[in-house]
């Protein structure tokens, strides 16, 4: 049996929009989620979890299930309902209560700025392809600093890449905008910059503690050995990994990862403008980040593609249904020989791996990695209180083997958080696509551990990989 090191953080992941409810409780601002989620006429964010009320149960339970830490989401409407101005103080002293009740037990809390909640005023006016808005996020990002001098570890960002495919490539995030290449590229880079003066603000003021970013990374292989396929690969992994960590660690894009981005655009008849003077902050923040987070569900295998752009996000777990072709980019294939799950993630630890051992090689500068979010989405059934899940413990298995051979391997692996701690909203699976350690009964919102929780406790009183 592979082991972890003794020091390895064991953790839970949550997010403040898809745990708290409360959505406009205590004086919390709105998000564009709450109108989106309304208009479509599908399932509301409210109650989630209830984490805004069960925050102390979910706490103890950490406790009682030896996990070490809470990775969480501080809501940006909640502290400034317009996004920047006046302050909310309902919503600053509960995360403060929420901070105290982390001291009480020893659990150590992983802050994120912003994830997937820019206010509605804010996101209404543009979200981050507004410059204005940038200033406004590093604003709320320097108040929380001073704010919360008991947080010792900050995330700026979760998952930079999805925020802008989603908005505005996939369209599976409002505003539902499909296959704007330059509104992506626009939102990437202008949140990478509004990252980098973000860790600048940090580290300039002294802060206690350590910084760092959180990217959506999932490795993309060739579908087969033909030239074409290994470029489309190269192409969608540029656009969707490259230009992330070269932003990150190099602070400025490598002349090969922008021109694939280039290339990209000019196969959608569309153009970016960046402006030169960005790179100032950007390659003073390079070599600051303490930490890098890394989300990993799965890897994509690439091949040619010449038609127009399609696609399919399956968000029934009907599986077969999801289709991804982008033009300029490529097609994401099926792999019939690998494991899937009902939403057709290919389950694939391998590719944890490789991306582990490629960003010790290639961006040597990384410091350390937290597996920030990595778990599998299930239809867990529910018996009496009895949630037998051994696919997800397999799945888990399978992935702190290949963290394990990583770390062996001499990647600097600090961290694992599962998500999710417990059962919460998904943004487009609702509540049907349960994550959790702990089993959340949506009607009563008591909470049931599940077989997974016994087994993740174990890992981590043993650090052995059972």
């Amino acid at each position: 049996m592979k082991k972890l090191p003794k020091d390895f953080i064991m953790g839970g992941a949550t997010a403040a929009y898809q745990c708290e409810g409360s959505t406009t409780l205590d004086g919390k601002g709105p998000v564009a989620w709450d109108t989106f989620l309304v208009e479509k006429g599908r399932y509301t964010a409210d109650p989630a979890s209830d984490f805004y009320n069960q925050y102390p149960v979910d706490i103890e339970l950490c406790k009682k299930f030896k996990i070490d830490s809470i990775r969480m989401s501080i809501a940006w409407s909640r502290i400034f309902p317009d996004g920047y101005g006046k302050i909310n103080q309902k919503g600053v002293d509960f995360y403060h209560n929420f901070f105290a009740e982390c001291e009480k037990n020893n659990i150590i809390p992983f802050v994120t700025l912003h994830h997937f909640d820019t206010p509605k005023i804010l996101f209404d006016n543009g979200d981050f392809l507004n410059r204005e808005n940038v200033d406004h996020f590093v604003d709320y990002a320097e108040y929380c600093f001073k704010e919360f001098s008991e947080v010792r570890y900050w995330s700026t960002f979760n998952e930079i890449y999805p925020v802008a495919s989603n908005q505005y490539l996939l369209g599976s995030f409002p505003p539902e905008v499909q296959f704007d290449i330059k509104k992506t590229v626009t939102c990437l880079h202008n949140m990478m910059y509004a990252h980098a003066r973000a860790v600048n603000i940090f580290k300039d003021g002294q802060y206690k503690g350590e910084i760092g970013v959180v990217h959506s990374l999932e490795m993309k292989y060739p579908a087969t050995e033909k030239q074409e396929d290994i470029h489309a690969a190269e192409l969608d992994d540029a656009l969707s990994i490259k230009f992330l960590l070269d932003a990150t660690y190099l602070g400025y894009y490598s002349e090969h990862t922008w021109n694939c981005v280039l290339k990209i655009l000019a196969a959608n008849n569309q153009e970016v403008q960046i402006d030169e003077n960005d790179f100032f902050e950007m390659k003073k923040a390079a070599n600051r980040n303490d930490f890098l987070g890394i989300n990993n569900y799965g890897s994509h295998w690439v091949k040619e593609y010449k038609g127009e752009s399609t696609l399919n996000y399956n968000t029934t777990g009907e599986k077969g249904t999801q289709v991804y072709r982008i033009k300029g980019i490529g097609e994401r294939i099926v792999r019939d020989d690998l494991p899937k799950t009902d939403w057709d993630w290919i389950i694939y630890p391998k590719g944890l791996y490789d991306l582990l051992v490629r960003i010790k090689e290639e961006y040597p500068n990384y410091n350390k990695v937290y597996i920030t979010e990595n778990g599998l989405g299930y239809k867990d059934e529910f018996e009496d209180g009895i949630i037998m899940d051994e696919p997800r413990i397999d799945y888990l298995r399978q992935h702190f083997n290949a963290l394990s051979d990583a770390i062996s391997d001499g990647v600097n692996v600090k961290g694992y958080f599962i998500w999710s701690l417990m059962d919460v909203f998904s943004w487009v699976n609702g509540y049907t696509k349960r994550y959790g350690l702990f089993y959340v009964d949506f009607k009563t919102q008591k909470r049931y551990p599940k077989e997974s929780a016994y087994w993740y406790k174990q890992v981590s009183e043993t650090k052995t990989i059972i």
